[in-house]
């Protein structure tokens, strides 16, 4: 006697329905990077990243024109095929009254912490930086010297130390940074792959502005729920989420979609 053959009509709902969840999830996932690519293709960031534009982007005066402390995070997207997925961040502080700014990156080449390598609002090899956090004043005053610490003293600084996926990369060295700093309320765009990487060994805690928790395995696989970082799912490093607080979509390869962060 011969076994029926199952169709798809022959599914349960509950198999139908997981599905067409599992479908949703792949589109969601799958679209987004495919839609980034095709922006890497279309677009000029495809040249010689070596001879690529570093000047500044005019998105900070001339030290000498601005008296006040300040602390700035920028992201930009990174170099080549690798901009389709990731941004790369770095952090620039100035005292009140110091003459020049001071740019904080991470790199692949040489000790990875370069201090004032490029300009500090500089393009990234030819990507325009935007502005994550903004600080000004007394405010920045007060936190320069903890992002000084940080830097100082992070453990990842030696020859080998960058590793560009899952971490520790420039998102790893930036979210560190932040972390020490809970009471900006900061977040990284969803593009800053290596964000979740958990330098500090901690698999699982509270999120950096302590209004939720995390569980990251290894910066592969990981969930934060919080009210300031909102709803993300990391799928080897591709982020998938929901920010409530200012309501806005996280996709993978394209980013944040809604309302700005500095709104």
């Amino acid at each position: 006697m011969q076994s029926p053959q199952l169709y798809e009509g022959d599914a349960s709902p509950e198999v139908r329905a997981v599905k067409r969840y599992l479908l949703v999830f792949l589109l969601l996932i799958v679209a987004p990077l495919i839609i980034s690519a095709i922006s890497y293709v279309l677009g000029d960031r495809r040249g010689n990243w070596q001879i690529a534009d570093r000047s500044s982007a005019g998105l900070l005066p001339p030290p000498s024109e601005r008296q006040d402390a300040l602390g700035r995070v920028y992201a930009a997207r990174t170099v080549r095929w690798r901009g389709i997925f990731a941004v790369h961040t770095w952090i620039v502080v100035k005292e009140r009254g110091a003459p020049r700014y001071s740019r904080y990156d991470y790199t692949a080449w040489g000790e990875p912490i370069r201090i004032d390598g490029f300009a500090a609002d500089g393009r990234w090899f030819g990507a325009i930086p935007q502005t994550v956090v903004s600080v000004d004043g007394e405010q920045a005053e007060k936190l320069i010297p903890k992002i000084r610490a940080v830097v100082e003293n992070y453990k990842f600084r030696s020859y080998g130390d960058y590793s560009p996926w899952p971490g520790p990369n420039s998102n790893t060295f930036v979210q560190a940074v932040l972390n020490a700093l809970p009471e900006l309320k900061a977040v990284l765009p969803p593009t800053a792959i290596g964000k979740d990487y958990p330098y500090a060994g901690n698999w699982y805690g509270l999120t950096p502005s302590r209004t939720g928790v995390f569980v990251s395995l290894g910066g592969y696989v990981g969930v934060i729920i919080g009210w300031v970082e909102g709803i993300e799912l990391n799928v080897f490093g591709g982020v998938l989420g929901l920010d409530i607080r200012r309501p806005a979509l996280k996709l993978p390869g394209i980013g944040r979609l809604g309302v700005p962060t500095l709104a």
